[in-house]
């Protein structure tokens, strides 16, 4: 047992620094009970529409971010963000590059920013990530993950939002990239960033919308492509429409539902696949598992396969 472990009404009473700690108990007693007793209660209060941007390193990830921040809580709205970080080879820590640049008020209640690193995940989340935006969910009215760039392996961030936002720079052949790797396949939205580029910005919204044709979706959300300045503030109210239209139609058409219970099934097939390996996973689909929550069932999943191989 954690002595004097916090519930959801604490962690939100207790402001940013009820929220630090606890996001640092989740890391440092990761696996408990009341982690996962925690986080499963996040998960059934989740009210947050959480959105995800992904694209390759100086894209302008951090800058759109500060842009939506900026906007949302003139809106008076909370909002959470979550700024993956490369990490450190020496201690596993983020480098915290994205938190630096992103400009908010330390007194300000309504948002909170947390850098986290992105470990050995090739894909750009972390299992910590995961858990956070699970418990960021529950607190605030938006939820923001900025993923590590990486380029063409950053599909976990499907894994943790609502509404993924893939970002391509103009001139820089981005498209024939993502178009080789098949992450066209994963944006609810695209923006092509410094559209203050003029025809190099117009090209490269051609460009997209071209590679999106390539790839069916198994719904029929049809993925808008949208010329976005940050620094001037062009195209911006598109893509707080674009967000809203999408989280509308989402719900509407139950796809946010589908697309949650799919990442919870998912939580815990790679949590398990992660510390068991393959065969563990497959023994584990084969394990009755009581919870319905998905942190308390990877838990009790877990602790039925070391009983199992006697540890």
């Amino acid at each position: 047992m954690v002595p004097g472990f916090p519930d959801l009404a604490s962690i939100a009473a207790g402001g940013k620094r009820g929220l630090a700690r606890a996001l640092a108990l989740i890391e440092t007693h990761e696996g408990t009970a009341e982690i996962a007793e925690l986080l499963d209660a996040a998960v059934a209060q989740s009210r947050a529409h959480c959105a995800g941007l992904t694209g390759p390193p100086g894209v302008g990830k951090s800058t759109l971010t500060n842009a939506l921040l900026r906007d949302w809580r003139g809106r008076g709205e909370s909002v959470g963000v979550i700024a993956v970080d490369p990490s450190s080879r020496r201690t596993g820590g983020a480098l915290l590059g994205d938190r630096a640049r992103m400009a908010t008020d330390p007194d300000d209640q309504g948002v909170f920013v947390r850098s986290m690193a992105a470990r050995d995940r090739l894909g750009g989340l972390s299992d910590q990530t995961i858990a956070a935006a699970a418990l960021m969910r529950a607190l605030f009215d938006r939820v923001l993950i900025e993923s590590v760039g990486i380029g063409q392996s950053e599909a976990d961030i499907s894994l943790a939002v609502d509404s993924v936002i893939l970002c391509i720079q103009p001139g820089s052949g981005d498209s024939l990239q993502f178009m080789k790797a098949g992450v066209m396949e994963l944006p609810d939205i695209v923006v092509v960033t410094k559209a203050d580029m003029g025809d190099a910005a117009k090209r490269a919204q051609s460009e997209v919308e071209g590679a999106l044709t390539l790839f069916a979706r198994d719904d029929d959300w049809r993925v808008p492509v949208i010329l976005a300045s940050a620094a001037s503030g062009a195209g911006l109210a598109e893509l707080h429409q674009a967000l809203a239209d999408h989280c509308a139609w989402a719900k509407r058409s139950g796809a946010l539902g589908s697309r949650r219970a799919a990442q919870e099934k998912a939580w815990v097939e790679e949590a398990i696949r992660a510390r068991f390996g393959s065969e563990g996973l497959a023994r584990a689909n084969r394990t009755k598992a009581l919870a319905r929550g998905p942190f308390t069932r990877e838990r009790e999943i877990a602790r039925e396969l070391m009983r199992r191989l006697g540890a």
